[in-house]
């Protein structure tokens, strides 16, 4: 995890409706009653261009922390440890 250039006042996930990962991460801030925001890439004209701006890389989904904190394609358990830290 390191920090984004970018800042958010909550949870913001970066992803694409055919992202299996980013399915499965939305699924999980469902179940567990996050209050997070959902950037559509395929619907954001510029969407793509700051999740590769805040984490250097094409891959989603990109889910950024209010702290600056932020994971590329994190496993349910980093996202898990991470909204339990907070």
């Amino acid at each position: 995890m390191t920090s984004a250039p970018e800042t958010f006042d909550r949870v913001t996930m970066f992803g694409a409706e055919w992202c299996r990962d980013c399915r499965r991460s939305k699924a999980l801030f469902e179940r567990l009653g996050t209050d997070y925001d959902y950037i559509d890439l395929e619907s954001v004209a510029d969407g793509a261009e700051r999740a590769k701006a805040i984490s250097g890389r094409t891959n989603i989904p990109v889910v950024v922390f209010p702290d600056g904190a932020f994971f590329v394609e994190p496993t349910d358990a980093d996202l898990e440890a991470a909204l339990a830290a907070r």
